[in-house]
């Protein structure tokens, strides 16, 4: 029996029935679908729909329904509609008609507004500790780096030395950035639609605090339209998911660079790495470049979703059924993908000593140069100038900065010294960044110290549901 045919007198064609099935996906919300429909149930019999015998029968079929569910092939059903429509039709064949008085009072618009700010909820807990993973990954490496230095880049073009560990604490602030507006998306999705019905509110006196209490939502929405066709909470996660995933596009397009020859940076774990079917000294960076390629597909369900959405006048409209399929899949794609990142980032291998003889190579320390001339008071401009000139000498006799002789850089200004040779060793250059958020190597212990707190606070303050 469908849930609303009623008024029909022609069935559907088999095509287009089949074609507009949303059960094959949105069965993932089984579970949101009855935490929902155990807190309606409760609230009917609260409002004098359901007597005791009948609450306990639903509750007991409800959770029969959740243990048969186990089994995957429970959820193969070519006659279900929706995931609401499947729970409906098991629920009476365990315990008949009074099953269909569980939809007393509400309206699959807000059902399915609920399962899904359920769905998104949890999924938001369970990424904040898979970035919290992440995090803890990038902290340990930078940890075990130590004072090992490699060239920092602008422009693609290398700049100054930094540590390693600086370079990985730059990807730790990014993803505890994606982490802060997780936590601050769920305050926006935190909120129960149970009672709206199909637009309108309940046509009966249901108590939505006691349902917002049972599965643990902020409030009640406030207003009944809003609440069946609101899927700003949907656009808002996979926007914060896209924002993710080009910041572990960004790393992967790093990595990849670093991995090659012409770098030598990092040495490919084997783990996530494969051959070629024709070239057998090749190992490529398969998982690196699938999380740069996976990046689009996700920015790609953050504007299908945005696109949907954009016309749609108030209120439920089928085409919010179009909004569940990117959701799911750009949630599963990163849930997916974050653990084998945390692989990746415990087993690759650094070469600190060429990450490091880079660093000490190519100028890198010519604005510490000119930092050494500022700190005696030559106008930085002027300063600027005369390391520019000193590069260029170098370039000329194929030598660094520090191997002038002191009467050439004199020649260029008196206010060189014999102790300039030393204000451009690679530690010296390191240590002269220190100022918070710099490179010095005490700095960045603070800052990987810091980040800790952060890894850990995001871990307490994830929310564990019954």
């Amino acid at each position: 029996m469908k849930m609303w045919s009623g008024r029909f007198r022609q069935p559907l064609d088999p095509e287009f029935e089949r074609w507009q099935r949303s059960f094959p996906f949105d069965r993932r919300l089984l579970p949101y679908e009855l935490a929902a429909s155990r807190a309606h149930a409760q609230a009917l019999k609260n409002a004098g729909i359901l007597s005791s015998e009948e609450l306990i029968s639903i509750l007991q079929g409800l959770d029969q329904i959740a243990a048969q569910a186990v089994s995957p092939a429970f959820l193969e059903d070519n006659e279900a509609e929706d995931i609401h429509h499947f729970v409906e039709k098991q629920l009476v064949a365990l315990i008949g008609d009074t099953g269909f008085k569980l939809h007393s009072g509400r309206s699959r618009n807000e059902q399915i507004a609920t399962d899904l700010r359920l769905y998104v909820r949890a999924s938001i807990d369970q990424l904040r500790v898979l970035l919290a993973d992440l995090m803890d990954a990038c902290l340990d490496r930078a940890e075990r780096a130590g004072n090992a230095a490699m060239p920092s880049y602008t422009h693609l073009q290398r700049a100054e030395p930094v540590l390693v560990a600086h370079w990985l604490l730059s990807y730790v602030e990014m993803f505890a950035r994606d982490a802060e507006r997780l936590g601050d998306c769920r305050k926006r999705v935190n909120f129960c639609p149970l009672g709206s019905g199909p637009v309108a509110g309940a046509t009966l006196a249901l108590d939505r605090a006691a349902m917002v209490a049972a599965l643990e939502f902020d409030a009640p929405t406030a207003n009944s339209i809003d609440a069946t066709s609101d899927r700003d909470f949907v656009l808002e996660f996979v926007n914060v998911l896209s924002l993710l995933a080009l910041h572990w596009s960004r790393f992967a397009e790093e990595m990849i660079i670093f991995s090659t020859q012409e770098f030598g940076f990092v040495q490919l774990p084997e783990a996530y790495s494969t051959g070629s079917s024709a070239m057998p000294q090749k190992k490529n960076p398969d998982l690196l470049e699938l999380m740069r390629g996976k990046a689009a597909r996700v920015l790609g369900h953050a504007n299908t979703l945005m696109i949907a959405v954009k016309g749609l006048p108030l209120a439920y409209n089928k085409d919010l059924q179009e909004t569940q399929e990117p959701l799911f899949d750009a949630t599963e794609t990163v849930m997916a993908l974050l653990p084998m990142a945390t692989g990746f980032i415990r087993s690759v291998e650094f070469d600190f000593e060429r990450m490091e003889l880079a660093a000490r190579t190519g100028f890198l320390n010519a604005w510490a140069a000119a930092t050494y001339l500022v700190r005696r008071g030559v106008p930085f401009r002027l300063a600027h100038e005369q390391v520019g000139k000193a590069v260029q000498l170098c370039l000329e006799k194929g030598c660094e900065l520090q191997d002038l002789p002191l009467a050439t850089l004199q020649e260029l200004h008196l206010a060189f010294g014999a102790d300039f040779p030393a204000s451009l060793e690679l530690r010296a250059v390191l240590e002269v960044h220190d100022v918070a958020g710099g490179t010095a190597p005490a700095r960045v212990r603070q800052a990987i110290a810091a980040a800790r707190k952060k890894s850990v606070s995001l871990r307490e303050g994830v929310h564990v549901h019954a």
